[in-house]
C-alpha cells in the first residue's frame, strides 16, 4: 500500500503541465507538475495565496469567473488565455519562458469540498506554439502576400463587424477608396517587377499616415481601400487629402531607378443609418470614378 501510495506522489509530481487545486473563493490550494522550465515556470509559491494577492485585480477577476462558471455548470470548461511571467506575483524570479505564454486551462469542479469551500482542478497546457501557428496561418489567409496590406477578404469581414457596431452603437465609420493614377504606364515602362515594388513601398506611405485602428486593404491591382472605424466623413476626407499627398509627393527613384512620382485618386463615404455594406461600397467607388473624370489626383466624397 505505501509503495502504492509512493508511486502515485511521483506520478503526479511528474506530470508534464502544471496542475492547480483552485478553491471557490480563489485560494491558491494545491499545484502539482509543470517542472519543465522550457515550458514553464515554477509557481510553488502560489499556494495558499489567493488570486487577487498575486495577480492584477482584471486578470485575477477573470480567473475567478472561470472558477465559479465551472462550479455552477458543474462540467469540464475550457479557456485560452496568455499569461506572463510578469503578470504574476514572484514568478519573475523563477526560471521559466520569458515570452508570454498561452495557455489552455481545463478546469473541473471538484465533487467533494477543500477546506470547507467548492474547488476545481485547473490543468494549465502551455500552447504557446500552436497558437502561434494558428495566428501565422491567419495572417496568411488575411494579407496581401506582395505588398503586406490586408486583403478583400478581410475588408469584408471588418466591413461586416464594424456595420454590425454602427447599427448597434452609431459609432461613426467611413471608407476610402482609392488608386494609383495611370499605374499601367509604370508596368509598360519599368515592368511588373519595378510595379510591384512601386505598391509596396505605397502601403508602406500609407501605414505611416494611417492610424493603428485604421484598416487598409488591397482591394484589387492598383486599388486599395482603408476602412476607417470611429471616423466621419469630413474626418475621413481630410486624412484621404493628407494620403494623396503624402503619396504624390514621394520620389519613387529607389524603386524605379530614376525619379518618377504617381498620384492617386479617391472615393470616401461614411455609414448611414439607411444603408447597407454595398451601398458604402458603391458611394465610395462612385466618388474615385467621378475623381478620374475630374481630372484625376483629387478626392471626392459622397454622402448620398
Amino acid at each position: 500500500m505505501k509503495q502504492n501510495l509512493e508511486l502515485l506522489m511521483e506520478m503526479l509530481a511528474a506530470l508534464p503541465d502544471p496542475v492547480f487545486i483552485l478553491s471557490e473563493s480563489g485560494r491558491y490550494v494545491a499545484l502539482i507538475g509543470g517542472h519543465d522550465a522550457r515550458y514553464y515556470h515554477d509557481g510553488s509559491h502560489l499556494v495558499n495565496f489567493s488570486l487577487h494577492d498575486v495577480l492584477p485585480k482584471e486578470l485575477a477577476d477573470w480567473f475567478l469567473e472561470q472558477i465559479r462558471q465551472t462550479i455552477e455548470e458543474n462540467r469540464l470548461r475550457t479557456v485560452e488565455y496568455a499569461l506572463g511571467a510578469h503578470d504574476v506575483k514572484g514568478l519573475e524570479l523563477t526560471e521559466g519562458p520569458e515570452q508570454d505564454i498561452w495557455f489552455e486551462g481545463r478546469i473541473q469542479p471538484l465533487s467533494n469540498p477543500v477546506d470547507g469551500e467548492r474547488a476545481v482542478v485547473w490543468v494549465a497546457r502551455n500552447i504557446t506554439e500552436r497558437h502561434n501557428m494558428q495566428l501565422q496561418l491567419k495572417n496568411l489567409a488575411e494579407l496581401d502576400e506582395l505588398t503586406g496590406a490586408y486583403n478583400r477578404r478581410k475588408l469584408m469581414e471588418a466591413l461586416d463587424e464594424k456595420f454590425a457596431e454602427f447599427k448597434r452603437y452609431h459609432h461613426p465609420t467611413s471608407l476610402m477608396i482609392f488608386d494609383l493614377d495611370h499605374f499601367k504606364q509604370v508596368n509598360d515602362r519599368f515592368g511588373h517587377i519595378a510595379g510591384d515594388k512601386v505598391l509596396t513601398a505605397m502601403v508602406k506611405l500609407c501605414k505611416k499616415q494611417l492610424r493603428q485602428q485604421d484598416l487598409l486593404c488591397r482591394y484589387g491591382g492598383e486599388e486599395f481601400a482603408v476602412l476607417l472605424p470611429n471616423t466621419d466623413l469630413e474626418e475621413a476626407t481630410q486624412l484621404a487629402e493628407r494620403l494623396r499627398k503624402t503619396i504624390g509627393q514621394y520620389d519613387y527613384h529607389k524603386e524605379l531607378g530614376q525619379a518618377y512620382s504617381i498620384t492617386v485618386s479617391a472615393g470616401v463615404s461614411a455609414l448611414c443609418i439607411k444603408d447597407k455594406i454595398e451601398s458604402l461600397i458603391k458611394r465610395a467607388d462612385d466618388g474615385l470614378y467621378q475623381a478620374k473624370a475630374s481630372g484625376r489626383n483629387c478626392v471626392i466624397s459622397r454622402s448620398s
